[in-house]
């Protein structure tokens, strides 16, 4: 059906050329019938003969008046085109722009059906989530810059009517400390759980069911109203434990001139060391910074007794008989190269 309609639409754009061309046939048939030695005697006997020629309104079916038509019409079908193609594009009455206020046929391709699968930006606007609609034209990224000053309603007309759309995960700063109070019970709550038919699922009471939001807090103000994190929790190789260490060591330095980089090595080969032990040997429930400053209290050091073992010597020395090729000792070894205030800092640099 389509291919027919464009074979019809075809036709009707070209009918002008083609009865140029059938027309055209009539001046093949006038120059065949032009009698002529040389061209010029031919072109005298072409004009008598014409008239005779387009006595009749039908077109000459002669094979070589045929091929004059064929190409009078593709000639002027080729010369329309060429002229439309080269012609300039005026846009009168927008001499000044064309800029214009948008309506709801702009932006409707960019809004989803179902308005909770929506980034909410007016009362009329919104911005569908899905990255990868029908039209791939109206795929747009959801980075939204919003700019107002205190008191201009960019939590209460922005951030909580889009938080009440409860599509996605949400990570939400809150200096006022107001957003948790108002919006933690509804998240809390959560969204209602969709079925294949897009509709609410209800339990065998006839209620919808919820699907609650896990909600963290980090309250960096008051740490009783906070939750906590537990970076061991995390450990997973090696390799994470010398980026906990390398995290701790660059966020208790303090402000100020760097000191030598001899006692960042000596402090980092004793973390990597303790924090080793505890999570190789530690039981789950002592794998936590309590553990960590215990083991570092507990490190007492006697500079004029160089033989002098403390309990956390003592307890490497256990480990170190039963693993001698555990991680956690042989991070403590070379720790020990620095044993004492005149440890050979050449002999340190070579363990790092």
């Amino acid at each position: 059906m389509k291919k027919q309609l464009d074979i019809k639409k075809l036709l009707i754009l070209n009918l002008p050329y083609i009865l140029m061309g059938l027309f055209a046939t009539n001046f093949g048939e006038g120059w065949r019938r032009a009698q002529g030695a040389d061209a010029s005697a031919k072109m005298l006997s072409f004009f008598s003969t014409l008239p005779v020629a387009l006595a009749s309104w039908w077109p000459s079916l002669h094979p070589l008046d045929l091929l004059v038509g064929l190409c009078c019409g593709a000639g002027l079908r080729l010369a329309v085109y060429l002229k439309s193609k080269n012609a300039k594009k005026y846009r009168h009455g927008m001499e000044y722009g064309s800029a214009r206020w948008g309506t709801h046929e702009d932006i409707a391709p960019y809004i989803d059906p179902v308005f909770q699968n929506n980034v909410i930006l007016t009362k009329t606007e919104s911005l569908t989530m899905n990255s990868r609609p029908k039209d791939p034209k109206t795929a747009r990224n959801k980075n939204v810059l919003v700019i107002g000053g205190s008191g201009s309603g960019k939590t209460r007309f922005w951030l909580k009517p889009n938080l009440m759309q409860m599509h996605s995960s949400y990570v939400v700063t809150d200096p006022k400390g107001t957003i948790l109070v108002e919006c933690g019970k509804m998240l809390q709550r959560g969204t209602s759980k969709l079925g294949k038919d897009g509709k609410p699922m209800k339990d065998k009471h006839g209620k919808v069911i919820y699907e609650p939001y896990r909600i963290k807090v980090l309250n960096t103000i008051n740490f009783k109203k906070s939750m906590h994190y537990n970076p061991f929790a995390y450990i997973h190789s090696e390799k994470d434990i010398l980026k906990l260490v390398t995290t701790l060591i660059a966020n208790t330095k303090g402000e100020g001139k760097a000191g030598d980089d001899f006692w960042v090595k000596a402090e980092t080969l004793l973390y990597c060391a303790l924090i080793g032990y505890i999570h190789y040997e530690a039981p789950v429930e002592e794998q936590n910074f309590s553990t960590l400053i215990e083991f570092i209290n507990a490190m007492e050091v006697r500079e004029d007794d160089e033989e002098f073992k403390n309990p956390v010597d003592l307890m490497f020395d256990a480990l170190e008989a039963e693993k001698p090729n555990h991680f956690a000792v042989r991070q403590y070894k070379k720790y020990k190269l620095a044993a004492g205030v005149v440890c050979s800092k050449r002999l340190l640099n070579q363990a790092v």
